[in-house]
């Protein structure tokens, strides 16, 4: 499982050992963040690797396959060019049937954003303008033309999604 945007780490600590026949190898591109990623990994058992620098708007990147790709709250918080690069990474190391799974909040079209997402992604553009809440149209869309299809979409806490696409053979 390549974690993409690990930030502190806490997210493959937890998953970890509720997947025991994975292996995990967080990334990010703050290096500043690895010994928290070090530290939260050290009670997995070496199921978490150590982590390693990687910008998705980067090419090559670090880690040349995956069996599956995992993004935990970074679209919304990156610019859109790092969602680019992540799902065009997606399609390039994932094999058949390999599997994104995208976490965070989404605009669908004709669903109005819940009051707290509303402010949520005004807050997030005031930050920086090249954030927000991206519209789960235009994901699918760069996913189907990096060979990835839309798989499921499960509703989550807090008005977020976890969005399952799978790399096509």
């Amino acid at each position: 499982m390549l974690e993409i945007a690990s930030g502190a780490g806490e997210h493959a600590a937890y998953f970890a050992p509720h997947f025991p026949t994975l292996t995990w190898q967080p990334t990010d591109i703050d290096r500043d963040n690895f010994g928290s990623i070090l530290s939260w990994a050290s009670d997995t058992g070496g199921a978490v690797l150590d982590p390693v620098h990687l910008d998705t708007q980067g090419n090559p990147w670090p880690v040349e396959a995956a069996a599956a790709i995992m993004c935990m709250n970074m679209i919304h918080i990156s610019p859109w060019a790092s969602t680019e690069g992540l799902i065009q990474g997606a399609g390039r190391i994932l094999g058949a049937g390999g599997v994104l799974f995208l976490y965070g909040p989404y605009k669908q079209d004709g669903v109005a954003l819940a009051p707290s997402n509303g402010s949520f992604d005004e807050w997030l553009k005031n930050q920086n303008p090249k954030w927000g809440i991206r519209e789960l149209g235009h994901v699918e869309i760069l996913a189907t033309a990096n060979g990835l299809k839309l798989d499921h979409i499960v509703d989550m806490p807090a008005n977020n999604l976890s969005l399952i696409f799978r790399k096509e053979a």
